[in-house]
């Protein structure tokens, strides 16, 4: 018996931990050496690669894809259809596998609008706030609201979202 809940329609590999009262929806796909944390809530087609860490109190929406050299930390929100890299340079012919891989981490309460890209290698900062559709090309700083391409602080938010 598990303590959790996954979709009959989800994938979810051996050698994966997933804490108790986290909901795996739809589709879903879960690889080998994913950590998710408790009460978290993954939509409808997440892919979660091999060695993801979630942090608890997740809330990932649909269409999301975490590939390995990702880390979210506890709390942290990923709107509709952003996106995650983890190769600065990728080619199909000459994959460089995980030595080539960039760590990407999202830090605790941060949100992420719907489609925007997190280019990887870089840090998003507690509480921080990256508008839908934005294409983030560098560390964004705890509180800061980011939109726009590439993204730029437009602004500061506090812990519930309100602008400053």
């Amino acid at each position: 018996m598990t303590d959790y809940f996954v979709h009959e329609s989800s994938y979810i590999d051996e050698n994966v931990e997933i804490g108790e009262e986290t909901k795996i929806w739809h589709f879903c796909h879960i690889q080998q050496g994913a950590r998710i944390g408790k009460g978290c809530s993954l939509g409808q087609n997440v892919n979660v690669s091999s060695n993801v860490v979630i942090g608890d109190a997740c809330k990932i929406q649909n269409n999301v894809s975490l590939y390995e050299g990702v880390e979210l930390e506890e709390g942290v929100f990923c709107g509709p259809s952003c996106v995650f890299t983890n190769d600065l340079t990728p080619r199909a012919r000459y994959p460089k596998g995980r030595a080539g891989y960039k760590r990407t981490l999202v830090k605790e309460g941060a949100s992420i609008g719907a489609n925007a890209t997190i280019v990887c290698g870089h840090t998003i900062g507690r509480f921080a706030m990256v508008a839908a559709g934005a294409v983030v090309t560098k560390d964004v700083p705890d509180y800061a609201l980011v939109a726009g391409v590439p993204a730029r602080v437009m602004g500061y938010v506090d812990e519930k979202g309100n602008i400053e």
